[in-house]
Order: C-alpha cells, then structure tokens, then sequence
C-alpha cells in the first residue's frame, strides 16, 4: 500500500481545495467500482468491520459475515443494496436499526478550550486495556482480548482512545476510530468512529464529546474527507451530541449477523418498557432464553416468569421463593441482627431509641452513632455518624416519620460493602460510595449536587438521585460548607454519608479481589435468614481484609448495576435451572452415543 500514499495525499487536497471553492460533492463513499482494495474488512478486537462498498458480489459479503467468530459481532457498513443482501441470508442478517452520521472534516473546527478534571489520550499499557474492557462490560459491549491492543492492532489503521480523571487515573471513557483510506487503499477516503463508551461514573462532563472531538481532529490531521458514526435510531441524547458537534444525517445502511449479543436489535420490541431497571434487567434475561414473562403491575414491578410448566411470580429480585418468615425477619432491622449474630456473624452494638439517659450513655461509649428506622428501605430515614445528643434526637425524630420503632448503631467506620447472595452462592460484591460533587470555582454547591442528581438519574433509569434534605444540609455543615457556597476548583465534597443508590450513591464492582472471610460470612447470614436471594450489606474497612460488621440483610437486592457480574443470570439459573445451556448428546444411527 505504500505506492498509494502519494495518490491518497493527493486526492484529500483535491477534496479539500474543491470544498473551498465552494464546489457541491457527491458522498465520498465510491458505490461503483472504484480504485483500491477489494472485499476489505479489518479486525477491531470485538468483530470484524466490513466496507461494504468495497464488495462487488453480494454473496461474497453474506460468506463474509456468516463466518462471524463466537461472541464477536462484526458490522457490515455502507452496504450496496441491503434488501438483495438480505434476501440472500433472510434467517441470518438483519438490518441495523441504526442511522449513519457524517461530518465534513474539510471544514470541521477544533474545540479551543480542553475539558477541566481529565483528559483524552491513546491507550498505552495493558491497564488502559482492562480498563476499556470495563467500560465495555457496563455498557453491554463486546469485549476485546486485552492482548489485541498489542498484537493484532495497527495503530495506522485503528486508534483506541481513552479519557483519564486528572486526580485519580481513572478511565472514564474510550473510543476507537478506523481509518478507512488506510485499509482500503484509498476506496474510502474517510474515517469512522466506533465504540464510544463513558463510564456511568464519571464526575466530569463532556468526556464522550471530548474523545469525539479528539478523533475528529486526528483524523482531520491526517488529510481524511470526513468521519462517520453509526447511533441508534432512537439515542436521541447521542445524535443530540453529533448534532451540535456538527455531524448530518447521511443515507447508509448497516447489516448485522443474528446472534445473541444483537437480539435486542431484531428481536422485536421487548414488553419491558415501562419496568423499572430492576425488574426489566430478569426479565429481558428471561426473554433472551425464550421464557415467557407476564408482566402484571409495571409500575411495581411485579412480574410472572413461566418455563416448563413451572411458573414463577416475582416483585423484582424478591420472588415466590422467598418465604415470609424469611421476608419478616429482613422487614425487621433488630430481628435480622439477631438471627445472625446467633448465627456467629459479627454485629454492632444497637440500642432500641427509648430514655434520653440510655440515649446519652450510648453515645459516650461509642462516641458516634447511626440512627436508622427498625423497618424501611432505599435509605429513607438514616442518618450516619452523630455525635451529638441534640443531632441523635433530631435524627431519631425524622426516623420516626418511616417507622414508630428506631434504632441507634454503634458507628462502623469504613466502607459500604454489597453482597448479593443467589442459591447460597455470592455472585457479586460491590462498595457502595456516598455521592459527591468537585467544585469549578464558580457553581454553588446547590447546582453541583442538581447536576451530579440529573447524570446519576441518566445512569440508573430515574432510580437514583440526590436529595436536598435536613441530611443532606447536615452533611454540608459538617464541612463548613452551606447549599449557597461556591467551593474551590477541583475540591471535591461528600454530600451525604449514606451510600445507598436510591439517595445518589454509586455502585463499584469488586467481586474478585474480596477476601474469603467476608464471603463466609454473608452466606452465612443467608443460610441463618433461611433467604436464598438477599443483599448482605457490611461496613468493611477494606474488601481484602477480613474484618466486617453486619448492617442489614434486603429481602429485594436490585440486580442492576452490578456489571460485569451476571446477577440475572444466576437469578433465571435459580429459578429455572433447566433454562440453562445442557450438554450436548451425541446421537449416533438413532442411538446416543
């Protein structure tokens, strides 16, 4: 391909000069047989992108595609007659419910200031890798083989780009872009961009339009016509963003191979569309493999799953299952204590809130305490490390609005631990963090905590937000700080102590590295509440030490936002293990082998 760089150089001035003189051209994709490599497709680690343009027999791109490796997912772009390629392979192929988007680079213009709390560079070690693969788990992505970075990538031809937090080298967002006149020998001579994904857990805004940007602009640097992208048709925040960045509608298709990462794209409309997070992550799980569900109050999530004549009604994670003495024990934050202490898991002290005097010794024993409502749930009511008689009865005044009955907690420093327990089995451990805001030197602290509220409500499906409570004004004053203040530039400020999702706190997976001990014990506790599906919370100091004390068991875990951890999974498994993939017998002249 050498020999080309001088024809290839030379056509992107041709296009470049054409455009300033104001000349109209026809789309840059050459649908006729046009100069350059034929039948090209590059390997991009999580499938095979195919220019479709460049294939002159339709059967050949359909050969193409049905050649797609296990858990791969490989695109067709810029297909010549779709409807003769799928009228070729009608139970194979499909067509992407996706539009293409365009921008001339010819007359693209570089952002001038960079986004402040992180910035856009090219992946460079086996960590950024992990770290891509991550982020593509959250976001339901194919992953890539972390080696592919290193030996089956050509930086020529791809470039991986990464977002990194400033402070804490963090990646929060990646792209990959594709130099199409590279591969195809000057057929195309644009670039596209794929795979763009932001952690739902960044502080900063702007990462993915900075990670578009950069692309733009480095393509745009290297002579290329235009850049493209393919969104789903009904992303409008995404085509929203192209939008402004100046991106245009242009009329090329896509073709997809059926399988089982596409399904939601041909499948049909799933019936979930009303369910919240919870109870639509089990029972998508379900459709996928062919269980029927029944969905009888959307609202609440109540839902009847049926396979093999047994037929399951569930409210979320909560099902038939669960018995009520089980149910009673969890509604009932004392007698959950006490079922597990005596099943030698370790507790805090408590108190039952009575006498101002029981009250103050309590708190001089233990110097700070918790105040929660003995029934309730998604974090209403608590209140966490009080130190002062007047605060704990403030808190225990509150707590009494959820329930009649409050109850006082040794104060257990550390961090917020998440277990989720399926069959007796831990299938995923998360630390739950309190939310928090960065300061920009300008915002009040108000407006900080309504737009981290409005992103993490974008994240979760409406189902976590930040409140502007007592609690929250009592956290604030704990720092010196008031909703009015403005704090300093890049300050970054804990806005309330709890960390439950429901009042904006985020979740962040560490199944692998939690320590043996702490396993033990949250099925323990399972076993003791006789509950085979629960959320076993504990304050830990660290996920790898072994020190623990139990906080509460949830008869109802969300199984959302436990990524990558298949936590619907293993939930279908439990009720239907018969749904699960079976061996495969042999059968030989009518006979198994």
């Amino acid at each position: 391909m050498a020999d080309l760089d001088v024809p290839r150089r030379r056509r992107a001035f041709d296009h470049r000069l054409r455009r300033l003189r104001g000349e109209t051209l026809k789309p840059e994709i050459r649908m006729d047989n046009a100069p350059g490599d034929s039948n090209v497709a590059i390997d991009c680690g999580w499938g095979r992108l195919h220019l479709g343009s460049t294939y002159d027999d339709p059967q050949a791109l359909v050969s193409a595609l049905l050649e797609e490796g296990p858990g791969k997912r490989d695109i067709a772009v810029y297909v010549r007659d779709p409807h003769v390629l799928l009228a070729a392979a009608p139970q194979d192929l499909f067509l992407d419910p996706s539009h293409m988007f365009r921008v001339d680079l010819a007359t693209y213009r570089a952002a001038k200031d960079r986004r402040a709390g992180f910035h856009v560079r090219r992946i460079c070690s086996r960590t950024d890798a992990e770290a891509i693969n991550q982020l593509y788990a959250k976001r339901g992505m194919v992953p890539v083989p972390p080696e592919f970075f290193w030996t089956g990538l050509d930086p020529r031809a791809i470039s991986v780009l990464v977002a990194e937090e400033d402070e804490t080298g963090e990646i929060v967002g990646t792209a990959m872009g594709v130099d199409h006149d590279r591969i195809s020998g000057g057929a195309d001579p644009g670039a596209s961009l794929w795979c763009l994904a932001v952690s739902p857990q960044a502080r900063f805004p702007g990462v993915g339009e900075a990670l578009v940007r950069r692309l733009a602009e480095l393509f745009m640097g290297r002579g290329r016509a235009h850049l493209d992208l393919s969104v789903l048709h009904d992303n409008e925040l995404a085509i929203g963003l192209y939008e402004k960045l100046g991106f245009v509608r242009v009329p090329f298709f896509t073709v997809k191979k059926k399988n089982t990462i596409n399904e939601a794209l041909y499948a049909g409309p799933a019936t979930t569309e009303a369910l919240n997070p919870y109870a639509g992550i089990i029972v998508n799980e379900a459709r996928r493999r062919g269980i029927r569900a029944e969905v009888m109050d959307a609202e609440a999530g109540f839902f009847r799953l049926s396979y093999g004549g047994r037929s399951v009604k569930c409210r979320e994670s909560l099902s038939e299952f669960t018995s009520g003495v089980a149910l009673s024990i969890c509604d009932d934050k004392s007698v959950t204590r006490r079922v597990v202490e005596a099943a030698g898991v370790s507790v805090p002290a408590q108190l039952v809130a009575g006498s101002d005097k029981e009250l103050a010794r309590f708190l001089a024993l233990h110097k700070q305490v918790v105040v929660k409502p003995a029934r309730g749930e998604q974090g209403r009511g608590i209140a966490i490390g009080l130190t002062a008689l007047d605060e704990t009865r403030a808190a225990i005044d509150i707590a009494r609005k959820t329930c009649s009955e409050v109850l006082v907690e040794e104060y257990v420093e550390g961090m917020d631990l998440r277990l989720v327990v399926i069959d007796y089995k831990v299938v995923a451990v998360a630390v739950r963090r309190p939310p928090e805001v960065t300061g920009d030197g300008r915002t009040p602290v108000a407006e900080l905590i309504a737009a981290q509220s409005r992103r993490r409500s974008a994240a979760t499906g409406g189902e976590s937000t930040i409140p502007v409570d007592a609690e929250t004004e009592r956290c604030l004053a704990l720092e010196g700080v008031c909703l009015d203040d403005v704090l300093p530039a890049g300050r970054t400020l804990q806005v309330r102590k709890t960390a439950n999702l429901h009042t904006g706190g985020t979740i962040h997976d560490v199944t692998g590295e939690t320590h043996g001990a702490l396993i033990e014990a949250a099925v323990r506790a399972a076993k003791a509440i006789e509950i085979p599906v629960t959320g076993i919370d504990f304050m830990v100091k660290s996920p790898r030490d072994p020190f623990y004390r139990f906080i509460e068991a949830n008869e109802r875990p969300g199984l959302a936002n436990h990524e990558p951890q298949p936590t619907a999974e293993r939930f279908i498994d439990f009720l239907f293990p018969l749904s699960m993939p079976q061996p495969v017998r042999e059968v030989w002249r009518g006979r198994e082998a």
